[in-house]
């Protein structure tokens, strides 16, 4: 399940970028929460769910996957194939960056079977469009196409279909040659940041900037700039 495979590559040193993307036509809809988490059976929609526990258990499991990539020290780069619906397109706003095909589209489907969104919608929406678009988004269920999401900055680039694999792929590797210690500090701090004052912000850049002042990393980094070279950074 991918909630497994990203607790996997959590702790895989010489894994420093994660792509995400869809098997099938579409990047993930709601229909596909019970396999991303676990196979048939194990979502909080399946037939014949028990009681309440049962449900709460169903949930918890589903929301390992946003979980995991929101903690992830690694950036999670979205290669959104198709159609991201319900729970897809919460598991499209957890991650760091998002490329998308021309087939991509949005929809936060949970209102059309009366349903809360549960996998972090409410948390990840205003912070991502803004108090206006996500109410649209959470109370319509209507589609966002492409235009519009990279409008909003949701989007980093849209590709032709074909394309979408080797751009994605593209970006993980021009991460990957990066500083691995100062890359995951500098996403620690981007998603607490949204919930600390600007003092405590800067308090923990502090550190942060101190730490990476005196790794290996920082040495080789200004060692190459002056002799003209590309850095070779081990993350230490």
């Amino acid at each position: 399940s991918l909630a497994v495979l990203l607790d996997k590559v959590a702790v895989d040193d010489s894994v420093r970028a994660v792509i995400i993307t869809g098997a099938g036509r579409a990047f993930c809809s709601g229909a596909d929460t019970d396999e991303m988490i676990g196979g048939p059976g194990d979502g909080p929609h399946k037939a014949g769910s028990g009681g309440a526990e049962d449900l709460r258990r169903g949930f918890k499991l589903a929301q390992r996957v946003i979980l995991g990539i929101h903690k992830m020290e690694k950036p999670v780069i979205a290669a959104i194939n198709g159609p991201a619906v319900g729970a897809g397109f919460d598991l499209a706003c957890a991650c760091d960056i998002r490329i998308a095909s021309e087939l991509a589209r949005f929809m936060a489907a949970y209102v059309h079977v009366g349903l809360f969104p549960g996998y972090g919608g409410t948390w990840l929406y205003p912070r991502l469009f803004g108090s206006a678009k996500a109410a649209e988004l959470m109370y319509t269920g209507n589609f966002m196409e492409v235009d519009e999401a990279l409008s909003f900055g949701f989007l980093n680039s849209v590709v032709s279909e074909g394309e979408l694999i080797a751009t994605a792929e593209k970006m993980a590797r021009r991460i990957a040659t990066g500083p691995p210690v100062a890359i995951r500090l500098a996403k620690t701090m981007m998603r607490n940041g949204m919930s600390m004052d600007l003092e405590t912000s800067l308090e923990m850049s502090a550190a942060a900037e101190a730490i990476t002042l005196s790794s290996a990393d920082h040495i080789e980094g200004m060692a190459a700039h002056r002799e003209k070279r590309r850095p070779w950074f081990k993350g230490i």
